[in-house]
């Protein structure tokens, strides 16, 4: 063994790319393909220029592949492995998001890869394979040696330097660890020794709009995309899934060039392929990017395009299948339609100019949400119409442990200072949400027992996403004898996921309102990060749940806690009816029935104005508030 590492650390070499070591040495074995024999980049043309950026003579440091599943990732990671095993030996990492995927990797490409392929073989044993330097998720060679690792401890992470990095299905990592570290900034971090000469490959499909790293590389990347040739007009142009056509009933699909508007047909693939280029559409850009959709899948090696039509009918009327085609066919990350204008940065412009704690005229309740931290308690005030419409009067964050009973002294201060309606009426909060989860539960629980403030009640976020808003209380201070404490505290489960998704949706609506139809109303007067934190997190249809895309998210709970306190048994604004709702504005405003403005009969609310004037009631704080600037003021 020694004498044959010996023989190959003395041959010369003719240097190769790593399609050509592919094509010249990888083997494929009846077990693993349904093509067995040697390897042909040509059966597989768009990959080749992808593994090319992997060799050693490549300029390319860094690089991002988006593809659909099922189009050959895996074989860019294969051939990268076999290529430094053989050719090219140095360190060399492949990542993967979970022990399954790294698994899957090891026993259907990596042992195949090992077992078919003799010059890789031959490598690993000259090595001594069964010595503790050849596990199985680490394979020693001369010259260098090959690291499976998954990226779901930073423990796994923190090792010997590499000189080629890939990371495969790199929107599945984790965001973050516990303590705040960044998965790919510590698989990054160790390819420092290697500054000049390094390679990374990030691949895989993309995942939510807003959060998916695959998007966010792609757009520093130089956005290389596969022009083919039409066969009729000669025209370059990228397949689209936008550019496919089909009968009515399905059984017929081709592409419609974008300049002559022929048909070109899937039996033209080959040729098209063939003839293709990855041309660059960010040129200038440092890093190199390629993508492709499932209209590239190579004839017999993925699905026709008459099953892809099927396909995407078949997901029209399910998020779920359709966030599916969306990430695993088209390659592309799902944004819901229903909720795409979610976005601090267009929310914006839709800002108002009405002051800080004063109500404007259509608001006839408030209610308040807290959260919890282990530092502060963030509190957001809100105001609700006839419509449950909801307008920001005021968000804090009170800064204090909860333990203590200074900062519960100031959230007393702060609810109990009244708000002034634009009528001059003086209102408080009708009740108060405050979150108990988290590690200051019973600190919670004894303010509420207090009864300091009116309606409030301990919530905390439940497990389930179908969850009601506000679920059935539950006595949690019982007797000796099994009976409740009538004056005991009284927690609530708040559906959070069906609260947020009530929010998010109606902002996604406000884009098409005029002023006054709008349901979420907030003013330009509010800390410039309420906004941000308010849109943190994006939804997976296909988990069920939100996902956090900031890591401040207080004003996104506190308003889900607000929400659920106009759910209070004793309040149940959502269900008033409009003698009820009559009945509390001739209280708050007795003047609105001269005046001509009462609402419709329908029901809904007045027409809101574009600028309230500040009540005086509302202008003083007390020296003890942090008080932000207004974005108007910090960041226009």
């Amino acid at each position: 063994m020694l004498v044959n590492a010996a023989a190959r650390a003395i041959e010369p070499r003719v240097a190769l790319t790593v399609s050509q070591h592919a094509d010249a040495k990888r083997v494929l074995g009846t077990k693993t393909s349904a093509k067995a024999g040697n390897w042909r980049t040509d059966r597989t043309p768009l990959l080749r220029e992808p593994m090319d950026c992997l060799s050693a003579r490549s300029p390319v440091r860094d690089m991002v592949c988006i593809f659909p599943i099922q189009f050959g990732k895996s074989e860019i990671i294969t051939n990268a492995v076999s290529y430094t095993i053989d050719h090219d030996p140095c360190p060399i990492m492949v990542a993967f998001p979970g022990d399954a995927s790294l698994e899957k990797f090891r026993n259907q490409k990596l042992v195949p890869l090992i077992e078919d392929t003799p010059a890789v073989a031959a490598a690993l044993t000259s090595m001594a394979s069964r010595t503790a330097a050849n596990r199985a998720n680490f394979k020693d060679f001369a010259g260098g040696q090959l690291q499976l690792e998954h990226a779901g401890s930073p423990v796994r992470l923190k090792s010997s330097s590499i000189k080629r990095l890939l990371v495969d299905e790199l929107d599945s990592l984790a965001t973050e660890y516990r303590g705040g570290d960044d998965p790919l900034k510590m698989l990054d971090g160790r390819t420092t020794a290697f500054p000049g000469s390094y390679s990374r490959a990030y691949l895989g499909t993309p995942g939510l709009a807003g959060i998916s790293r695959l998007e966010y590389l792609w757009g520093k990347s130089d956005q290389r995309r596969y022009y083919v040739p039409c066969p009729h007009c000669g025209e370059m142009q990228p397949l689209e899934w936008k550019g496919l056509h089909w009968s009515p009933d399905h059984s017929h699909a081709w592409y419609e060039c974008r300049a002559c508007l022929e048909p070109i047909e899937e039996r033209h693939k080959p040729d098209l392929f063939a003839r293709g280029q990855w041309t660059p559409e960010n040129v200038g850009a440092r890093m190199r990017g390629y993508r492709a959709n499932a209209l590239y899948y190579s004839l017999g090696m993925g699905l026709r395009w008459v099953d892809l039509v099927e396909e995407w009918y078949d997901a029209q009327h399910d998020d779920k299948k359709l966030k599916t085609f969306t990430n695993d066919r088209l390659a592309e990350a799902w944004a819901d339609a229903k909720l795409r204008n979610v976005n601090d940065r267009l929310m914006l412009d839709r800002a108002e100019s009405y002051p800080l704690r004063t109500a404007p005229a259509p608001v006839l309740e408030i209610t308040a949400g807290v959260d919890t931290q282990d530092n502060r308690l963030a509190v957001h005030i809100t105001g609700w119409t006839r419509r449950m419409q909801s307008y920001a009067l005021d968000y804090v964050e009170l800064p204090g442990d909860p333990e203590l009973p200074a900062v519960w002294d100031a959230l007393v201060d702060l609810l109990l200072r009244p708000i002034a309606h634009e009528s001059g009426t003086l209102m408080r909060p009708a009740a108060i949400a405050i979150d108990m989860g988290g590690h200051r539960t019973e600190a919670v629980k004894n303010f509420v027992r207090s009864g300091r403030l009116r309606r409030a009640m301990a919530v905390f976020g439940a497990v389930s996403a179908n969850a009601p808003i506000l679920g059935k209380p539950k006595e949690v201070d019982v007797t000796w004898k099994g009976k409740t404490d009538k004056r005991g505290v009284r927690i609530y489960q708040v559906g959070t996921v069906e609260a947020k998704l009530v929010l998010y949706r109606r902002i996604a609506g406000d884009a098409e309102r005029e002023l006054a139809d709008r349901m979420v109303h907030y003013t330009d007067q509010l800390p410039v990060d309420y906004l941000p934190g308010l849109v943190s997190e994006t939804f997976d249809p296909t988990k069920n749940r939100f996902i956090k895309k900031r890591t401040r998210n207080e004003p996104l709970d506190t308003w889900v806690y607000s929400y659920a306190a106009a759910h209070h048994p004793e309040l149940r604004l959502h269900r008033r009816s409009k003698a009820d709702w009559d009945a509390v504005e001739k209280r708050i405003n007795p003047a609105a029935r001269t005046r001509g403005d009462a609402p419709p009969p329908d029901g809904t609310s007045p027409d809101a104005p574009q600028t309230v004037p500040a009540a005086k009631a509302a202008a003083k704080r007390n020296n003890w508030m942090p008080r932000k600037g207004g974005w108007m003021r910090g960041s226009r």
